[in-house]
């Protein structure tokens, strides 16, 4: 068990598919890492627009999304918001994330159950970190083409790239806490914002999504 949890810890903080995918980004494909949607937390999300969209499940990252870092528990501010979000979409939304669920880091699930408990919503396990990897699993999980999917997620390089290639809407939040991250992690998160913020204030944007050609219909002014 140490030794499990001791390779999530480092692996958490050294993602090297996340190196290896951000070679590719900032060579030929800068705008993976735009998202569609910005938002402080999931509390400025319109679920009801998406929803009405067409629109037919929602994918959480999980640390600083919807948890703070390394917690099992649903941040509670957000309980409103994802209680709404359930009550619109049923039994289509998951978690999709680098340390709950990975085999890597969770083999045998226990951080997945705990979570699952904790918050009522499916983890879905899986081999391959994002940003690496196709969408198969999660189309799998939602009966659907990602292309009707949601990813919401707080990295720029990981959630929105993931997210991105795959065809996903892709909808960035702010980390809930820093306090808790690593050091190395705090600096690449500076980082990568900083890209995202110069390649935006560029005029590059991700790729437009059919289902919500103005992403902006569905922010909130107002937290739910």
């Amino acid at each position: 068990m140490w030794w499990t949890d001791l390779k999530a810890a480092l692996g958490q903080r050294i993602n090297v598919e996340g190196i290896v995918s951000s070679l590719g980004v900032f060579s030929k494909d800068k705008h993976l890492a735009i998202p569609h949607v910005s938002v402080q937390d999931i509390r400025y999300i319109d679920w009801v627009e998406l929803k009405k969209r067409g629109f037919e499940g929602v994918v959480f990252d999980k640390d600083n999304t919807i948890t703070v870092p390394y917690s099992l528990s649903l941040w509670s501010p957000l309980a409103s918001s994802i209680d709404q979000c359930k009550s619109l979409f049923g039994n289509n939304i998951a978690v999709y994330s680098n340390s709950a669920g990975l085999d890597e880091y969770d083999p045998d699930g226990r951080k997945a159950r705990i979570l699952e408990r904790a918050i009522g919503i499916k983890v879905i396990k899986h081999r391959t970190k994002k940003p690496a990897g196709t969408a198969e699993e999660i189309e799998k999980q939602f009966g659907c083409e990602s292309s009707r999917l949601i990813m919401v997620g707080d990295r720029p390089f990981t959630d929105i790239v993931y997210g991105n290639r795959n065809g996903f809407l892709t909808i960035l939040t702010e980390p809930l806490s820093c306090a808790e991250e690593p050091l190395i992690v705090q600096q690449v998160r500076v980082l990568e914002v900083a890209l995202v913020n110069r390649w935006s204030s560029e005029g590059m944007k991700p790729t437009s999504h059919t289902l919500l050609p103005d992403c902006q219909q569905c922010v909130k002014e107002e937290p739910v």
